[in-house]
C-alpha cells in the first residue's frame, strides 16, 4: 500500500531571469574578448574566459530547465529533472577547467610580462563589472532552491570578482608599472574560484549518487516517522533527491495491531512534507516487519514449535 505525491518546482520565473543574464553576458563576451587580445592583459583575458564560461553555464542552465519540464515517459518514469543536475556538474567542471588554465598561463608571465594598455583595460572591465552586477541580481532569487540556477550564479559571481581585480590591478600597473601584478590577479580569481567550484561539485556527486538531501538526517527521519500515532517501527527506509529541492522518499512502515494502515498514509505524508520538504513518498505498509536479505526484504517466516510429544535423539 503507497502513495505519492509530485509537486514540480515553479521555473517560468526562472527561465526568464537567465535569458536575460544570457543576453546581457553574451553580448560583452564578444567585445571583452576582442578588448582582452588587443590589451595583452592576462587578468582580462582571464575575465573574458570567465565570461565565456557564464555564457556556456546559463545556456546550459537554460536548456536544462527547459529539458526538465518534459513529462515522464516508459523509458524515464521519474521525468527529465536530473538533467539540471548533469548541466550543474559540467559548469562546476567547467570552472575548474577554466580556473586550471589562468594559473597556467600566469605562471608563464610571472618571468616575461607583455606591455598592458591599462586605460582600455579599465573601461571593459568595468561594463563588464555592470553587467556581472544585473545578472547576479537577477539570479540571486533562484540560487538557493535550485543547483543548476546557483552554477549559473557561481559562474557569473566569480566573473563579477575578476572584473573587480582587473580594475584595481589596471589602476596599479597604471601609476606603478609593476605588469606583475596582472598574472597575480588572474592567480588570485582562480584560487578564490576553485574552492566554490568544488563545493558546487560536491553537492551534484551527492545528487547523482543519491545520497541523503542535504539538511537531512536518516535517524531524524525515521524517528519523526514513528512518532505518528500507530506506527510501531519503520525499516528499509530511503531517502534521496532527482534535483534541488525535488526529494522522494521510500520506507517500510509496520502498523500496531488493530489501526487500518490506510488511515497512516496521510499522517505520514503531512510530516514529512511539513518537516522534511519531501512530498513524493512511496510507503509500504506492513503488519509485521520483515527481514533484510541480499535479495531484498523478505517477511520473516514463522518459527516452527515442535511438539510437546516429540524427543530429540
Amino acid at each position: 500500500m503507497s502513495a505519492g505525491h509530485n509537486h514540480a518546482l515553479p521555473t517560468g520565473g526562472k527561465e526568464r531571469s537567465l535569458w536575460i543574464a544570457l543576453g546581457l553576458t553574451t553580448t560583452f563576451m564578444v567585445a571583452e574578448v576582442i578588448g582582452g587580445l588587443m590589451t595583452g592583459s592576462l587578468a582580462l583575458i582571464s575575465d573574458a574566459a570567465h565570461m565565456f564560461t557564464d555564457t556556456a553555464a546559463l545556456a546550459i542552465a537554460v536548456a536544462a530547465i527547459r529539458i526538465a519540464r518534459r513529462p515522464a515517459d516508459a523509458l524515464r518514469t521519474y521525468g527529465y529533472h536530473r538533467f539540471e543536475i548533469l548541466a550543474a556538474a559540467f559548469n562546476a567542471l567547467l570552472l575548474f577547467g577554466v580556473a586550471i588554465y589562468i594559473l597556467v598561463e600566469a605562471y608563464g608571465r610571472f618571468s616575461n610580462p607583455p606591455e598592458i594598455q591599462t586605460g582600455a583595460m579599465i573601461v571593459i572591465a568595468a561594463i563588464g563589472l555592470v553587467i556581472n552586477l544585473i545578472s547576479m541580481r537577477l539570479l540571486s532569487s533562484g540560487k538557493d532552491a535550485s543547483l543548476n540556477i546557483k552554477g549559473a550564479y557561481l559562474e557569473v559571481w566569480s566573473d563579477m570578482l575578476g572584473s573587480i581585480g582587473v580594475i584595481g590591478g589596471a589602476v596599479l600597473i597604471r601609476y606603478t608599472g609593476w605588469a606583475w601584478v596582472d598574472p597575480l590577479i588572474a592567480v588570485a580569481i582562480g584560487l578564490w574560484v576553485l574552492p566554490r567550484t568544488w563545493i558546487l561539485l560536491k553537492e551534484t556527486l551527492n545528487i547523482l549518487l543519491e545520497g541523503v538531501p542535504q539538511g537531512v538526517k536518516v535517524p531524524e527521519v525515521m524517528q519523526v516517522m514513528v512518532s505518528v500515532p500507530g506506527v510501531q517501527s519503520v525499516h528499509d527506509l530511503h531517502i534521496w533527491a532527482l534535483t534541488s529541492g525535488k526529494s522522494s522518499l521510500t520506507a517500510h512502515v509496520v502498523y500496531a495491531p488493530g489501526v487500518p494502515p490506510e488511515s497512516l498514509l496521510r499522517p505520514l505524508q503531512e510530516v514529512l512534507a511539513e518537516r522534511f520538504q519531501v512530498f513524493h513518498t512511496t510507503l509500504q505498509m506492513e503488519a509485521r516487519a520483515c527481514e533484510h536479505t541480499e535479495d531484498g526484504c523478505n517477511f520473516v517466516k514463522e518459527e516452527v514449535v515442535p511438539n510437546a510429544g516429540q524427543h530429540a535423539h
